[in-house]
């Protein structure tokens, strides 16, 4: 039996090994991914304020007041948001926010969670 090993998608480690079925674990960063998964989103790679990458169904923390055409108020700093999901174009991020609904955001007003 051969074991694996598969560079990691988050440092690019080219020790990541197998866990299990279709699981591998980086030793360097303990980040741990499905291949098939990543295969299907590594056309689009998006990024935090910070430099994190960002993947669907993670979530983000607004880090300034983002004003909202047609709203009384901003969506405040701090503002937690879960299960984004990643998009192409200029707003990259569709999430749907408490007393707002469904929103568009930019990936560099928002940190990971």
């Amino acid at each position: 039996m051969s074991e694996e090993m598969k560079a990691c998608p988050v440092c690019e480690c080219p020790y990541g090994y197998s866990t299990g079925e279709d699981a591998f674990t980086c030793p360097e960063c303990s980040h741990e991914w499905n291949p098939k998964e990543v295969a299907l989103e590594s056309g689009l790679q998006v990024f935090d304020s910070n430099g994190t990458r960002l993947q669907t169904g993670d979530s983000v923390i607004v880090i300034k007041n983002l004003p909202v055409k047609g709203a009384p108020k901003p969506i405040k700093s701090g503002t937690k948001v879960k299960n984004i999901r990643l998009t192409e174009g200029e707003h990259d991020i569709n999430c749907k926010i408490d007393g707002f609904g469904n929103m568009q955001l930019k990936s560099e007003f928002v940190r990971k969670a």
